[in-house]
């Protein structure tokens, strides 16, 4: 249904003299069956493209590799492959392989139709094997729609299979298949390639940064320990090698390496990064923190690989489980005789350098960009924090009484130096 443009100008008021509203006019004025308008999946996605991935300019156009290699991530969650590779080509097309189980491709029927399960997955919004805990029991895809959203807003995407020893291809545009899922030879590979060329026609952005991509990439190696993540970059090359600006990323130390990379160049408080992981009601939680001698905060939430920018319960499980421990330990320790008040949540994150990473079965996410989590975990990363990080401070006072007292700073400098026991300390 088209739109028209309307001439902002030209409204002066919405009442004329009588109190009454003054319509803005445009159209034939008609309101009939006729007006009503049934898009098809891949039709809705082109007509609204920001509701399934933010928007249309470069925040988009990269949303559509992370939808892509999410789901190459969760095959390695799953424990089916341990590489990806991501390249961008001197076009701005992309290409996600992965080494994977590759995506099925026996045939499915579909309203009385044979149609290979590959050609769904690409072309079918809410189609997956993601919607019950059988094929991934964690996954970060959850609506069934990202790939083919890819695929809805790609000039042309290539697909290649390897599965069950043999190379399967379909050729897409727009979102509409413009070949057949067909068997091309015999491979001992396994795994999916995506090739990708976003539409100039939906993007007003179809540029890629390389330093963008590689932000993500390098939160996805971090988040995932020992999965191998490259990018590789045709349009730049070395001048001394010819070969295309490529990096990698593998750390065998996950979010503790994370926080290290974090605070690089800054004075930490304490050497190494605490560090805490455990499962407890299907919810699998992996936490690290450092303070540094900053005065701001650094926090990273992540639910199931998503990248929660917005927060949500475990994120609020565990500032309040930060809050309350710290409170706890500087009582035990007998740090607050000159602080009349409990330290607030602001005291006790400044300088703090934090990942907050849970992985769990049919996350709640508000949207389909999964900006925040919603699922009611709260409680269980309170509870885990409550107890790691008090056993920590137990067993590393020293550790635990730098962290009290750098809190105990902010609260008492505004009022009597001499009441900060780390006054020497302090550099404001």
């Amino acid at each position: 249904m088209a739109t028209k443009e309307i001439n902002t100008a030209a409204i002066v008021e919405t009442k004329n003299k009588d109190g009454k509203l003054t319509p803005i006019t445009g159209g034939n004025g008609d309101y009939t069956a006729d007006s009503i308008k049934v898009l098809g999946g891949m039709e809705a996605v082109r007509k609204r493209p920001a509701m399934y991935i933010g928007s249309t300019g470069e925040l988009g156009l990269h949303h559509l590799v992370y939808e892509v290699v999410d789901n190459s991530v969760d095959e390695a969650l799953a424990g089916y492959a341990d590489k990806i590779e991501v390249t961008i080509h001197i076009d701005n097309s992309i290409t996600v392989i992965d080494n994977g189980r590759g995506i099925p491709v026996d045939n499915m029927d579909i309203d009385g139709e044979k149609v290979p399960a590959a050609q769904v997955v690409m072309t079918k919004l809410h189609a997956g094997g993601k919607f019950d805990t059988s094929s991934y029991k964690v996954s970060g895809g959850l609506h069934g729609v990202g790939v083919s959203c890819v695929n809805a807003l790609s000039h042309e995407l290539d697909l290649e299979i390897w599965r069950d020893g043999f190379t399967w291809e379909q050729t897409y545009s727009k979102g509409e298949p413009t070949s057949k899922l067909k068997k091309a030879g015999a491979t001992k590979k396994r795994g999916t390639k995506v090739k990708f060329l976003p539409d100039k026609e939906i993007f007003t952005a179809t540029e890629y940064n390389f330093d963008t991509l590689a932000q993500r990439l390098r939160e996805l190696a971090f988040l995932n320990k020992g999965l191998l993540i490259t990018l590789t970059d045709e349009r730049t090359t070395d001048a001394k090698t010819g070969e295309a600006k490529t990096a990698e990323f593998k750390y065998n130390g996950g979010i503790a390496e994370f926080i290290k990379h974090l605070n690089r160049g800054k004075q930490t408080l304490h050497d190494k990064p605490i560090y805490m992981e455990a499962e407890r009601d299907s919810v699998v939680m992996e936490i690290g923190l450092q303070y540094n001698d900053a005065y701001s905060e650094t926090l990273f939430s992540f639910a199931n690989n998503i990248n929660t920018v917005d927060g949500g319960s475990h994120l609020t499980g565990f500032r309040q489980a930060l809050t309350r421990t710290i409170n706890y330990a500087g009582q035990q320790m007998g740090l607050f005789k000159d602080v009349k008040e409990n330290l607030t949540g602001d005291d006790v994150r400044e300088g703090l350098v934090a990942v907050v990473s849970v992985k769990l079965p049919q996350p709640q996410f508000e949207g389909q960009t999964k900006g925040k989590l919603n699922s009611d975990i709260a409680g269980i990363v309170q509870a885990f924090v409550n107890e790691r990080l008090g056993a920590y401070f137990e067993q590393n006072p020293t550790v635990g009484r730098k962290i009290i007292n750098k809190a105990i700073c902010r609260v008492s400098w505004p009022t009597v130096l001499s009441a900060c026991p780390n006054a020497a300390n302090c550099s404001w």
